[in-house]
This record gives C-alpha cells, structure tokens and sequence, in this order.
C-alpha cells in the first residue's frame, strides 16, 4: 500500500481524528497503523500524565511536567488540549501544520473533548469515532486495564458512558471489537481511501 494510492485524485491531504471513549482502542489502533507502515504522519500528542509500562517517550506520547505544558500554553503552541482525568493533553500546533503541508495525510489520537474542539477549528476534518458492540463491554474493558484507582476508575466509566452518547458529532462509527482490531484498521483505512475519492474533496486549512 503506498502513498500514491491515498492522494492519486485528490492530492489534497486529509486531517483525519480518530476518536471516542477511553477503552475503545484508540492507541491500539493507531499503533496497528504504525506497524502497518502507511503513509500518514502520525500526531504525537504531548501529556502530563506519567508512561504507562512500553509507552516510550516522543513515540507514544511527549511526557512533560505541568510546568512544561504550562510554558506550551502561554506560548500558543497548541492546536488544542484539555484536562483529562486530572492530567492535561494537548497537540502541537507546528507539527499538524506541518504535515499538512507536506502533503501527508494527518493522524490524530484525540480523547472526545479533544475532537470537538477540532471539529471547530477544521470542520473539514474527517471525524472518526470507534465505540464497542455495548457499554457493557466498555466497563468491562475498563475494568480488566487495572491502570487505574477505584476512585479514577469510577470517574473514567462514567465519562465513558456519556461520551458514548456523542457518536452522532462524528462522520463515522466503526466498532471496534475485541478480537478484530484488524478489521477496525482496515475500516479506518478504507474510509480514508474513499475519502480521497470524494467529488468535491475536503480542504483543511489552519
């Protein structure tokens, strides 16, 4: 699969966010994109919260002190962030313009109320929102993570099971369920294929 294939009609590069509730499999979906090695560039999100155990910094994740997000802010160097679960997300301005103008179609991991703030500033976006076959599975998948205490875990189901309720914001619903993580990535790509097949293709500008 090369890159010719996603911009042979419309070289115009796409901004495409990938989204929905904590425990849907958003890294892992990326993460199979990556291994797949297509040709999007990928948006490192930068965080405050701590590496889980295999996150590598500035591959998974920018690990930085409140005082460094801080700095960010002040700066204007963010395309959008929010606090999430008492840690703060945020994205880097420079490297999604730059991709852009790279002409590599763009990536971006974002929590809900990431998304929504995107959609504001590129309605051009193509907004992708992944759930599961039902919101029991969500809390059981939540549960089975043990990443987080009792009280952490409580606050993260129940955001979960409201963002679930969002799906209508988006431009596509993929399920993404257990065991066919392959599936929901050739679903993604398949959306993005299309997309670049669109009469009157879609232009983001920043």
């Amino acid at each position: 699969m090369t890159e010719s294939e996603f911009n042979l009609h419309h070289p115009q590069p796409l901004l495409i966010i990938i989204s929905g509730p904590s425990g849907v499999g958003k890294d892992s979906v990326v993460q199979t994109m990556k291994r797949r090695g297509l040709p999007f560039h990928f948006v490192v999100t930068a965080t405050t919260r701590p590496a889980r155990p295999n996150e590598v910094n500035g591959k998974d994740y920018f690990f930085v002190s409140k005082e460094e997000f801080a700095r960010m802010i002040e700066n204007d160097e963010l395309f959008e962030y929010a606090i999430v679960y008492k840690d703060y997300k945020g994205n880097s301005k420079k490297q999604v313009r730059d991709a852009l103008a790279s002409g590599q179609d763009v990536i971006m991991r974002l929590d809900v109320q990431g998304a929504a703030t995107v959609r504001k500033l590129a309605p051009e976006a193509v907004m992708v929102f992944l759930t599961t076959q039902s919101e029991r599975e969500l809390v059981e998948r939540l549960k089975s993570r043990k990443t987080d205490a009792a009280e952490d875990l409580s606050l993260r189901i129940a955001t979960a099971q409201q963002e679930l309720k969002r799906a209508a914001e988006f431009d596509y619903v993929i399920i993404n369920s257990d065991g066919c993580l392959e599936e929901t990535v050739d679903t993604v790509v398949a959306i993005i294929r299309a997309e670049h097949h669109r009469v009157n293709p879609r232009k983001v500008s920043l």
